[in-house]
């Protein structure tokens, strides 16, 4: 199991490399049938959290900084709300939600629609409110958040330079949040923890140079497949 979690820990971290998302997605149910959804959510916080800061090292001179002031600012209070309230319950039909949400977003991608959409003001903070919620109960708001940066007319570098920033400020809303509820149970399952912190920082080392070789259109077209893929497993996850 500890093998399984390391290279989930990789391909997390890759994929998260090439997107902007995907460490929760992917790291979050294989921690679950270990340690159960709720422990598993915040535990994940901290190879998230290292993770997204070496991807932000990596990238951050591609960062679109008024996006961030915006966007990133309205996720992060809405990550500290959602982290606070997932301490207390969580909804299988806010994961439906979700998924149909992310859905949705892959398909409006895929059919076109999302390149003729363009945020203001308002819908930012919106989006950015509503990704940071999403992103405190369920453990993942890196999904939701890119279906929003699509709106975004933005080069690929820095579509995921932007979309790393903006974790970054969620994680330092959310993380000490778990760490003060659920600090002692994290502890118990350090091995576990370590392993997948691991496994994304190799990921993300190795998903850089995937990144850098791809062009523009088929970066969209990856973002929109792998937000259809999140949906349905998200959507099927919560059904079950």
């Amino acid at each position: 199991m500890d093998l399984f979690l390391a290279a989930a820990g990789i391909v997390a971290g890759g994929i998260a490399a090439v997107s902007g998302f995907g460490i929760g997605s992917l790291l979050t149910p294989v921690l679950a049938l270990q340690v159960g959804t709720k422990l598993a959510v915040a535990a994940v916080a901290i190879p998230h959290a290292i993770g997204t800061t070496l991807r932000f090292l990596l990238l951050r001179r591609h960062v679109e900084w008024r996006v961030v002031r915006s966007f990133g600012i309205a996720s992060a209070v809405g990550g500290l709300a959602g982290a606070v309230l997932q301490t207390l319950a969580s909804s299988r039909i806010l994961g439906v939600v979700f998924g149909v949400l992310l859905i949705l977003a892959g398909t409006s991608e895929l059919t076109g629609w999302m390149q003729r959409v363009h945020w203001g003001r308002t819908a930012a903070w919106v989006a950015g409110t509503l990704s940071g919620v999403l992103g405190g109960l369920v453990g993942n708001q890196g999904g939701i958040r890119s279906a929003a940066m699509l709106g975004y007319d933005v080069p690929k570098e820095a579509f995921v330079a932007t979309a790393t920033a903006i974790a970054l400020f969620v994680d330092a809303a959310r993380l000490p949040v778990y760490l003060l509820t659920q600090g002692g149970k994290i502890a118990l399952i350090w091995p576990q923890v370590l392993i997948a912190t691991a496994g994304v920082v190799l990921g993300t080392l190795l998903g850089e140079h995937v990144l850098a070789r791809m062009s523009q259109v088929v970066f969209r077209r990856v973002i929109a497949l792998l937000l259809l893929g999140l949906g349905v497993s998200m959507a099927l996850q919560s059904l079950l």
